[in-house]
């Protein structure tokens, strides 16, 4: 018997069951540093130092345009690398503009992408709903191959804002890491879809909820940049998408920058710029020690529909600053965090125990 109907009990009930068994084990959550520099607990030291330090990145394959590595295109290094490695395989990709959708499945793990730095080594693709992908599809990476990580490197959508949803990189990987990478493009550019993942000192750009989607992810030193959208809407830094309380899902920013691109800040007035919305029920978003920009409105977060979510969801500030993060006319549905203890907890609530 399949499990969406083991015991007669759909498998998302079976999962919310779980999920309250499982925190309730977890009544005082150990508290977590607050310091931006602190990785989560799930990346193991040695890994932290091979996604930091170029010195180690002997690559196991070279991916060049000008055919002097192993490959010319990425999907191909991919789909030679090993399966269920437990071993870290890197696949160094030489600098140049890669047009192409690079898949990188469950069966490929513990793969790691170099590349030459942002704006050097670029993965660029143009899929959209409007041509006929759904959001899903529309990656121009897709990783659900657990202990992936990546450095150097720009994921990009060019479809641009007309073309509606058309996401850069879709990660559903547990315990992937992006160090010194940027992603771009307009409505949807980040899908966080699942698991837990990892992001530090990169850039993010796009437009209507740009960085979405149910994973535990922690963002640390890293710079959100909201661009122009369409004529009418409203820019959405996030959308998270938990859809039980129990879920220890959330998106979380430490000592980040968050503001608009040249463009946006010289036309601000014409388009509001909000810190996120709920996409689903029980979204969850916090904003730690981070620098809030004049293109945030003073409201701070936006509605999704009418009251959809305002009294489930958790949308927190701790010990924010810049010209963005005054509260005096923040929404009381969101919260303005006062104490490290309760920060803590909140870091702790959004991305789920014993990380």
């Amino acid at each position: 018997m399949g499990l969406t109907h083991l015991l007669g009990i759909p498998a998302e009930k079976l999962l919310s069951i779980a999920l309250t068994f499982v925190v309730s084990l977890y009544s005082s959550p150990e508290e977590i540093s607050l310091k931006y520099t602190t990785p989560p607990t799930w990346l193991k030291s040695d890994v932290a130092r091979h996604l930091e330090d170029p010195a180690l990145f002997m690559g196991d394959v070279i991916v060049s345009k000008d055919g002097s590595g192993h490959y010319s295109k990425i999907q191909d290094a991919v789909d030679a690398a090993p399966i269920k490695s437990k071993k870290r395989y890197t696949i160094y990709i030489k600098g140049g503009v890669y047009l192409e959708n690079v898949d990188v499945s469950k069966s490929k793990t513990n793969l790691m992408f170099v590349g030459d730095g942002i704006g050097q080594t670029i993965i660029s693709g143009n899929k959209n709903v409007v041509d006929g992908a759904t959001t899903f599809t529309s990656a121009t990476v897709a990783v659900t191959g657990n202990g992936f990580l990546a450095r150097d490197i720009t994921f990009r959508n060019t479809a641009g804002a007309a073309k509606h949803q058309a996401v850069a990189l879709r990660v559903g990987a547990d315990q992937a890491a992006f160090y010194k990478c940027s992603f771009e493009g307009y409505q949807d550019t980040l899908y966080t879809h699942s698991q837990r993942q990892f992001y530090r000192q990169c850039m993010i750009y796009g437009t209507v909820d740009y960085i979405f989607g149910n994973a535990a992810a922690l963002f640390q030193d890293s710079t959100l940049l909201a661009r122009v959208p369409l004529a009418q809407q409203k820019n959405t830094y996030t959308a998270q998408g938990r859809t039980d309380p129990n879920q220890n899902t959330g998106l979380v920013f430490q000592g980040s920058v968050v503001d608009g691109d040249s463009n946006l800040r010289k036309v601000i007035q014409n388009f509001p710029t909000y810190l996120g919305r709920p996409w689903k029920e029980y979204s969850r978003t916090v904003f730690l020690k981070s620098y809030e920009g004049s293109v945030i409105n003073p409201a701070g977060w936006l509605e999704w529909a009418g009251d959809f979510a305002l009294k489930t969801l958790f949308y927190g500030e701790y010990q924010c600053t810049g010209p963005g993060s005054g509260s005096a006319q923040r929404f009381s549905w969101s919260s303005q965090i006062t104490s490290q203890a309760v920060a803590n907890c909140e870091k702790q609530n959004a991305l789920g125990f014993n990380l």
